[in-house]
This record gives C-alpha cells, sequence and structure tokens, in this order.
C-alpha cells in the first residue's frame, strides 16, 4: 500500500479539513498520515525529515505552509510533491498577525493557544531565504503545485513556476473543503502516485 503524508497549514493541525478530506479520498488504497506540525519552522522541518526518514512516504501533499515545507524537504529526501496553495512568503502573512492566536482544528497535545512574535517571524525569515537553494532540476516535473483561484492569502504561482513545471487550479480558496480535495486533490495526487 502506497503512502502519503499530508503536511498541514500553519493555522491547522493534522486533523483539519483537508488532512480528513485526503485521508478518506485514499481510504483503502494508501495510507494517509497527517501528524501535527511543529509551529516553529526548523523545527517543524526536523520533525518532518525525520518522519520521512521512519515512515518511507510515496508522496508529500501540502497546503499553505505545508507546502512551504514540502518544497524544501521533496527534492533533498527524494519524494515528489503535490504543494497547495504554497505560501512562500510566511513572513509577509506573519507580520499583520502579531499576538496571540488558537488553531482552527484541534491538535493531538490539546494546546490550541499560540503566539506570533517577531522570534518565529524571523525564523521564517531565515528559511525563506533558502528556501530554493535545493531545487533539483531533476525534480522540476516531480512537484506539482495547485492553485484554488479564489485564494486571498497566497499567490504564488508564479514563483512556483520559475522553479517547477507543472502548475493546477481549483475554483476554491486557499484552504480547500472537502469536496474540493476529493474532486481536485486526489486525482493529482493518484496520477502523481503512478508515475513512481
Amino acid at each position: 500500500m502506497k503512502k502519503i503524508l499530508f503536511l498541514h497549514g500553519f493555522y491547522a493541525s493534522g486533523q483539519c479539513v483537508p488532512a480528513l478530506a485526503l485521508r478518506d479520498s485514499f481510504w483503502g488504497r494508501a495510507e494517509v498520515l497527517t501528524p501535527d506540525l511543529p509551529m516553529h519552522p526548523k523545527e517543524a522541518i526536523g520533525f518532518i525529515r525525520e518522519l520521512i526518514d521512519c515512515e518511507k512516504p510515496d508522496l508529500l501533499v501540502g497546503n499553505s505552509c505545508g507546502s512551504f515545507y514540502a518544497q524544501m524537504v521533496a527534492s533533498t529526501m527524494g519524494i515528489p510533491a503535490l504543494l497547495g496553495n504554497p505560501h512562500f512568503r510566511m513572513t509577509e502573512f506573519l507580520k499583520q498577525r502579531i499576538g496571540n492566536h488558537q488553531y482552527k482544528s484541534p491538535r493531538k497535545d490539546g494546546k490550541q493557544d499560540f503566539t506570533i512574535n517577531e522570534a518565529l517571524i524571523e525564523e521564517f525569515a531565515e528559511l525563506e531565504a533558502i528556501q530554493f537553494n535545493d531545487c533539483n532540476p531533476c525534480y522540476k516535473d516531480r512537484i506539482w503545485g495547485v492553485f484554488g483561484e479564489q485564494d486571498t492569502l497566497a499567490h504564488f504561482e508564479p514563483l512556483f513556476l520559475e522553479h517547477y513545471s507543472h502548475s493546477f487550479h481549483f475554483p476554491g480558496g486557499h484552504t480547500p473543503t472537502a469536496e474540493e480535495v476529493h474532486t481536485w486533490y486526489l486525482p493529482l495526487a493518484e496520477k502523481m502516485l503512478k508515475l513512481l
């Protein structure tokens, strides 16, 4: 059975709508891992790399900040990736949201509150500066992007296309609904798995 690792967005968790919908879509055909990612980016990248080493997924699927992470680890770890609405400028997103917040879906550790501060923004800035350094020409066709036409948060398709070849659209917003995952993400993920 194939294995997919889903990487959620910044405000989300492994229990967010896209994660659960992807797991439901592949029920009985592929195992979909949907872990909660650490809030701090370097810790998140380390966690993802360890999980990949341990679980050996066949495909990464990300959304927003999760796609930011997936792009950085995919080619270096030899895994294709589907990037949903990748947010390649997390610092811009976070600077407008300094303060206390709550995750939009439950986390396994029970912690729902978090704080965005300058230190966190600086951590993202360090990764942003090097995020495309490990782009491998061999992965130009193995990292695909899917972009919501109603996305009001991330507009990075042109930047994506500077590095990768396959770009797709769906008629939704930044965070896909369960139906949009079934209709748009599922067929792309299935196609990528068949190309392995």
